[in-house]
């Protein structure tokens, strides 16, 4: 049997890289994006499908789960890329700064964690659950520029290590993936003078998820996978 990849955010630039690098690696990939972005490089892919799903609504996480289930597939892997980031010290971060930042980047993840975790149990396949986290969160001090950021992503280790416990008699791993500094055309933009050489890129960190995620990499058993590069 094929095993499936699930890969929340393709359309962006970390997801379009765990799409290319899972169907590289031959497994089927359902990712899941806006109804309004364009994964144009992989929709005609024969091994690739992917949803139009509001990642925000849990009842449409777990109808992107379903679909999977309803064609047979078992999900070995899931790549939870969906996430925000926002400036904001603490002077400038009230409720509807917090709301929007734990919004984005916990609920999205906990909904998608969640489901893909309560599908892996049952199929008593094991798997691993990829999170996305964020330096600031773990050094927080350094996180006063971006308080709702910091604060919201800071959470998402204290998930990866509630899955673990559950998921350690099941075979289910999950990982927090910590990038630095991302290679993005955004980030480019946004920061024009900064040596680009020392930023981690989207296929790099693809790179650690695959392997991570192969027979190989499942020695490991770190949750934390900092992904700096130079930075």
């Amino acid at each position: 049997m094929e095993k499936t990849a699930f890969i929340t955010g393709a359309a962006g630039n970390l997801g379009l890289a765990m799409v290319k690098k899972f169907l590289a690696g031959g497994y089927k990939v359902v990712g899941t994006k806006l109804d309004h972005e364009r994964v144009a490089s992989f929709e005609n892919h024969e091994n690739f499908d992917c949803l139009d799903i509001d990642l925000s609504q849990e009842d449409a996480v777990n109808e992107a789960i379903s679909f999977c289930e309803n064609r047979g597939d078992s999900i070995g892997a899931a790549v939870l890329t969906v996430g925000g980031f926002a400036m904001g010290d603490l002077e400038h971060t009230g409720k509807a700064e917090l709301d929007r930042m734990i919004g984005l980047n916990f609920y999205i993840a906990y909904y998608s964690a969640k489901a893909v975790f309560k599908h892996m149990k049952a199929h008593g396949k094991g798997g691993h659950i990829f999170l996305i986290g964020a330096r600031p969160a773990l050094s927080p001090a350094s996180g006063t520029p971006m308080v709702a950021y910091t604060l919201s992503k800071s959470l998402i280790p204290n998930l990866a290590e509630i899955l673990n416990a559950e998921g350690k008699a099941h075979g289910i791993t999950t990982s927090v993936i910590v990038p630095s500094i991302i290679d993005t055309p955004q980030n480019r933009a946004a920061m024009p003078d900064a040596d680009f050489e020392k930023w981690v890129t989207p296929d790099a960190i693809a790179e650690v998820a695959f392997f991570t995620a192969s027979d190989e990499g499942n020695i490991l058993r770190e949750p934390i996978l900092k992904v700096y590069g130079d930075s």
